[in-house]
Formats: structure tokens, C-alpha cells, sequence
């Protein structure tokens, strides 16, 4: 629905593109916030598959609006930080970049992304 690309991916790291549409912004023109929040758990939870493998979630993250984003498109940076058999910390970059290229970091993001390869727990299990 966002229109975000998987541009990069590779072991511990993965990079999205989400094109910035008038539909996206908030009411003062800005990139509303959730779409950096979804753009940075996505691009932590690629990054953190990349080490653990395609089963994972993200189990928490924390995320820091730096400044508004405005431009033709977001870019989020994600990368492996710490991995162990069950989970990754990764940390991502949101960047809004504009019409001629130049990058703003618009937001910080830290998250740890878990393995489901042994199964997620159902409410009985919780």
C-alpha cells in the first residue's frame, strides 16, 4: 500500500525505499511519523532475517523523530548490530531524501527482531 521497495539486502543488513505521495504526509506536509515507524520496523526486521533467518518478528523497538521528512522518497538503513541463535539487535537510519539527492537523517531507530523457527506461542502458551 506504501509502495516500499527492498532495494538492498544482504548478511546483517537491508535498505527500503518508500516514495513520498501527498497521501502519506500529515497536516502540516510532513511524512507522518508512522510511516518512518513502519519504514524503520520493516527495514530492522529484513536486516534481522538476514542473520537469523526468513522466520522472525520484530519483538520490540524504539525509535527517535529527529526531524520532519519532506522530499521524493525515505530511505531506512538497517544493520545487524549484535546477533545470537533466537534474536538480533539491529539499529536503522530514516532518511527523506530530496530532489537532487541530498539525504536528511530524519529518524534513528533500535530494535530486537526474534526467530519463530521453533513455532510462536499461542494464548495458551503465554
Amino acid at each position: 500500500m506504501l509502495g516500499t521497495r527492498l532495494v538492498s539486502f544482504s548478511e546483517g543488513e537491508a535498505v527500503l525505499e518508500t516514495p513520498i505521495r501527498e497521501e502519506l504526509l500529515q497536516q502540516n506536509g510532513f511524512v507522518h511519523g508512522g510511516v518512518l515507524g513502519y519504514a524503520a520496523d520493516n527495514a530492522l526486521t529484513f536486516a534481522g532475517g538476514s542473520a537469523l533467518g526468513p522466520a522472525v518478528l520484530t519483538s520490540e523497538y524504539k525509535i527517535n523523530y529527529l526531524r520532519p521528512a519532506a522530499g521524493k522518497k525515505l530511505v531506512a538503513r538497517a544493520a545487524v548490530v549484535y546477533s545470537g541463535r533466537r534474536q538480533a539487535v539491529c539499529r536503522c537510519d530514516v532518511l527523506s531524501v530530496g530532489e537532487s539527492g541530498e539525504e536528511r537523517l530524519c529518524a534513528t531507530a533500535q530494535g530486537t527482531v526474534s526467530s519463530t523457527a521453533g513455532g510462536v506461542p499461542d494464548d495458551s502458551e503465554v
